[in-house]
């Protein structure tokens, strides 16, 4: 492989496997238990086999995202600050997962949902200033996450007090 076709295709391996790391770290947090079957959820939850596609979708375009902002990137700094970014905002999405799931806090998790919608802003943000495109990729996680919290919030309503 020529360096210059090295160069454009190593971005997209580590995208595309950050994603996959992010996306089963996630997958392994969700337990899909009695717990969380016997929550009460509201009738306009959508069945729990979307939620799969959903993130598949998400986190290829995140990657997709990631790929075009780094092209764009001029320098070295800039470049970690997308790495940054993006570390953060997986940080906090796994979190999340962590909490609602396996300790069985939605209320926890309710709280942390707005660090994570705030931190897919300032991802949005600061890949704007590298590619518009890589920005508006990220529109479906935002949405994606907005709902989520909603969600959250009306699991919490029906089911609380957490302990």
């Amino acid at each position: 492989m020529s360096h210059e076709r090295g160069r454009m295709v190593k971005p997209v391996f580590a995208a595309f496997a950050a994603a996959l790391v992010v996306a089963s770290l996630g997958a392994a947090a969700t337990q899909l238990g009695p717990w969380y079957y016997a929550l009460h959820k509201p009738s306009w939850q959508p069945p729990d086999w979307l939620f799969g596609p959903a993130w598949t979708l998400i986190f290829g375009l995140a990657a997709a995202a990631g790929v075009s902002a780094w092209r764009h990137a001029g320098t070295r700094r800039a470049r970690v600050k997308i790495i940054a970014a993006f570390a953060i905002n997986m940080g906090l999405n796994t979190l999340w997962s962590l909490l609602f799931f396996r300790l069985h806090r939605p209320d926890w998790a309710l709280f942390e949902v707005g660090f994570l919608w705030a931190s897919i802003l300032v991802l949005m943000g600061v890949l704007w200033s590298f590619s518009y495109l890589a920005s508006y990729l990220l529109l479906p996680y935002l949405l994606w996450v907005s709902f989520a919290s909603v969600l959250n919030l009306a699991i919490v309503r029906l089911n609380a007090p957490f302990s």
